[in-house]
């Protein structure tokens, strides 16, 4: 997982503007159609945001988990939920799974305090 939420947000829009920047249809594409999947449609945008955040702990992809956590916390997915979630992805993905269930954990520890302290 990143150092901080902060580093990690500069670190991704940064380098999608560099990757965006050099025109590509096809990349462009994609990346279109990954910023659509995600609204609003027969299901809503929180619960597109949990069926990716278990593929993306089933794929073992430490970057989206991160994204996917930080999305559902937006959304106002509760601690209850993301272990509803986590359990899915570790019964799909097997135990496999369990250093990325690990750091996802620790990420949303991490999150919900930064959430505390800035209500304090």
């Amino acid at each position: 997982m990143p150092e901080s939420f902060e580093s990690f947000d500069e670190f991704r829009d940064r380098l999608n503007a560099r990757i965006l920047e050099a025109d590509n249809a096809s990349i462009k594409r994609m990346f279109a159609l990954d910023s659509l999947t995600y609204r609003d449609g027969a299901l809503d945008s929180k619960t597109k945001e949990m069926l990716g955040l278990v593929s993306s702990m089933v794929m073992r992809c430490d970057d989206c988990v991160a994204y996917h956590i930080k999305k559902c916390l937006e959304l106002g997915v509760l601690r209850a939920e993301f272990f509803d979630i986590f359990s899915v992805a570790l019964t799909v993905g097997g135990t496999i799974v369990i250093p990325h269930l690990r750091r996802a954990v620790d990420l949303l520890d991490k999150l919900e305090q930064d959430q505390a302290n800035r209500k304090i």
